[in-house]
């Protein structure tokens, strides 16, 4: 079952073709610490693709990687410092990637001429934390006999007797 407790870690690291791998599993070992194990595949399947393509096409190497979870929603962002690095031209195939794949992605430039990539993976409907608390089981130890011995208007007439004894 799947934590409800908000989740986050972040990442700095400085890429290269070796490190790929090693920070793919990072986040995977990660995502298995929260209880997300069907989120690492496509995940670490995308987070991959982004840094391979950034490695191969950014002159600024450092990366920062973050991870968000909120109890529905897993959002990853990779974040650079490359002003030379354009997503539009350089990254066309790993964004289209992200789209085809993810329920939501997006890219904004940072204040120091960088960007950030991100995108968010849903855990699907089976895999939420239930809203609804279960049903309490009764805790009566003795039951009422069913159907009852008499009517519900001859135990109203019998008690109306009853108490016209007593005047």
């Amino acid at each position: 079952m799947k934590t409800a407790r908000p989740c986050y870690y972040h990442v700095d690291v400085e890429v290269s073709p070796e490190r790929v791998g090693h920070v793919s599993r990072i986040l995977a070992a990660h995502l298995r610490y929260w209880d997300l194990e069907n989120l690492v595949e496509p995940v670490c399947r995308a987070a991959e693709l982004l840094l391979r393509a950034i490695d191969e096409h950014a002159s600024d190497k450092h990366m920062s990687i973050e991870m968000w979870w909120n109890g529905q929603h897993l959002i990853t962002a990779i974040g650079d410092d490359d002003r030379d690095l354009r997503p539009d031209q350089d990254l066309r195939g790993c964004l289209a990637h992200l789209a085809a794949t993810s329920d939501g992605w997006g890219c904004c430039a940072t204040e120091t001429g960088g960007k950030i990539i991100w995108f968010s993976q849903r855990a699907r409907s089976g895999e939420r934390v239930p809203l609804v608390p279960t049903v309490p089981r009764p805790s009566l130890r003795h039951m009422r006999q069913v159907p009852r011995e008499l009517p519900a208007a001859a135990r109203a007439a019998a008690t109306d007797l009853v108490l016209e004894g007593v005047r």
